[in-house]
């Protein structure tokens, strides 16, 4: 057997050891070189929770090309969003969307659901509990259309603003949380980048929902840090588009279907516009033939003299 080592020997040995091991570089960051000392402090600050929020937008088939372009300007828009097929509009679409959600491993799904090829509805879902909203969306302009693209940079994080209307009503505060979940890009995700440059703005306005999308100016962007109400008072924001509005017809408390949380008592149908029109303009034209019959009688009731000298330039 071999014999012991002293302790001194241990000692000495372990100190050449650490003598001949390099120090360990320092992390490379976007905003310089990371000392053990801050990884530590950022590890002991960081909370538990981490935003893992992914959106599935999708639509149906036979979507015109207009209504097309405005959802893959918001795909462009949303760096935490997956694009898909079209889905069949159809009674048993919940159910296909939910298991396309699973599949893609999201947590919310955008709906674009075209009829007739002229009405566009908007459905905005937290699958697979729910809740989920269902909207008509009017005068859309895309980014084509106003040719006010800009240059912001893609992929980076918005600011969401919200009208002090949000605040006033039940359905308003759940419709206000929904869309921030949703278009509220996560911190850190792997394809965003970490600059605020635009603004997403959501106001209410006879009870719609109106967005815009404005663009910071390049003296005013910055990283992911907190802003105070002073500098976004001070911004200079530049309108780029898209723009749309959102009429809420029902809030259900399901994904895509189950109890109504919440119905649109000034709701009214493209259909029964459109059946009012026609009925309006039918009513013209029944108007222009009574006019026509009462003159016609008019006539016949009122004959005209005979004139004295109508034969006399026919010799």
């Amino acid at each position: 057997m071999g014999k012991k080592r002293k302790h001194s020997e241990t000692e000495a040995a372990a100190n050449v050891n650490k003598e001949e091991i390099a120090p360990e570089r320092p992390k490379r960051t976007l905003f310089g070189f990371k000392t053990k000392s801050e990884d530590k402090k950022e590890n002991d600050s960081a909370p538990g929770f981490r935003n893992k929020e992914k959106v599935l937008v999708t639509c149906s088939r036979r979507i015109s090309f207009r209504y097309r372009h405005l959802m893959l300007n918001l795909v462009d828009l949303l760096p935490h969003c997956k694009k898909d097929s079209k889905v069949e509009s159809k009674e048993s679409k919940g159910t296909a969307l939910n298991e396309l959600v699973e599949l893609r491993s999201c947590n919310s799904c955008l709906f674009f659901e075209c009829r007739k090829g002229k009405d566009l509805y908007l459905w905005m879902a937290k699958c697979p509990s729910g809740p989920s909203v269902k909207f008509l969306v009017n005068a859309v302009h895309t980014m084509e259309e106003l040719k006010l693209t800009g240059n912001h940079l893609k992929g980076s994080r918005p600011l969401l603003t919200f009208s002090s209307n949000f605040d006033k009503s039940p359905h308003w505060k759940l419709l206000k949380e929904l869309i921030s979940q949703i278009f509220g890009t996560p911190k850190d995700h792997r394809k965003s980048k970490p600059y605020h440059d635009h603004v997403f703005v959501f106001s209410i306005a006879d009870d719609h929902i109106w967005f815009r999308n404005y663009q910071i100016s390049s003296g005013h962007t910055g990283t992911s840090q907190k802003l105070d109400r002073g500098d976004m008072e001070k911004m200079t924001l530049i309108e780029v588009g898209p723009r749309f509005c959102l009429n809420p017809i029902k809030i259900f408390g399901g994904s895509f279907g189950g109890p109504t949380l919440y119905e649109n008592p000034f709701y009214v149908s493209p259909n029964t516009i459109r059946s009012l029109e026609k009925r309006q303009k039918a009513g013209k034209y029944a108007k222009k033939v009574k006019a026509k019959t009462r003159k016609k009688m008019h006539e016949l009731e009122n004959p005209l003299e005979v004139d004295e000298f109508a034969d006399m330039w026919k010799e």
